[in-house]
């Protein structure tokens, strides 16, 4: 199956978004960083490359956590104007080959868009497992983690209504994107038309 949306080289790897780079932190070249990775301890050790997406490479000196975001300092980056100048660059890694992705059970959020939204078994709204509520739209880059903008196909809101869940699992436990699926368990009210 072909997942290349792009129309690139398929021996070429796909770039992974790691993190958008904030504010300058103190006066010795540290940023902000804003994570959309779900491994910041790897992506931000000291000598991890990132880059840009036309292929500018930063390497990690050092990084810490501090509270929703790290901070990083990169080689080269010296004083608080370098720092300054990298508010808004994305970073990026180049993406694992898809056997590793396989074996690991990850995808890529792409992958997720227009795959049916299914009632998980068991769930907390007493809906039948299995059912399909609706169909997943996008996929969006929150502050502290991503959600699935899902159509909702339901009695209810069969007007093409839109809403949010947030992508973490205990709310979407299951993802089959073999057979085509996200099952999700969302608390009543959360979704238009559910509970």
């Amino acid at each position: 199956m072909n997942h290349d949306p792009q129309g690139q080289d398929p021996q070429q790897r796909r770039l992974l978004r790691v993190c958008r780079i904030g504010r300058a932190q103190g006066l010795k070249g540290e940023v902000n960083v804003y994570a959309y990775t779900d491994e910041p301890e790897r992506r931000f050790a000291s000598g991890s490359q990132l880059q840009t997406n036309d292929g500018q490479v930063f390497t990690v000196v050092s990084s810490r956590r501090f509270k929703q975001r790290w901070i990083v300092l990169f080689q080269g980056v010296t004083d608080r104007n370098a720092a300054e100048a990298l508010n808004g660059v994305e970073l990026y890694v180049q993406a694992d080959p898809a056997e590793e992705l396989a074996q690991e059970d990850a995808w890529y959020p792409e992958d997720l868009i227009g795959l049916e939204v299914r009632m998980a078994p068991g769930n907390s709204l007493g809906e039948s497992a299995g059912r399909v509520v609706g169909q997943v739209n996008d996929v969006l880059d929150g502050a502290a983690q991503q959600q699935l903008q899902i159509r909702m196909t339901t009695e209810e809101s069969d007007d093409g209504v839109e809403g949010l869940i947030p992508f973490v699992e205990a709310l979407v436990p299951q993802v089959d994107i073999e057979n085509g699926y996200v099952a999700i368990d969302p608390p009543g009210g959360l979704l238009p038309g559910l509970g």
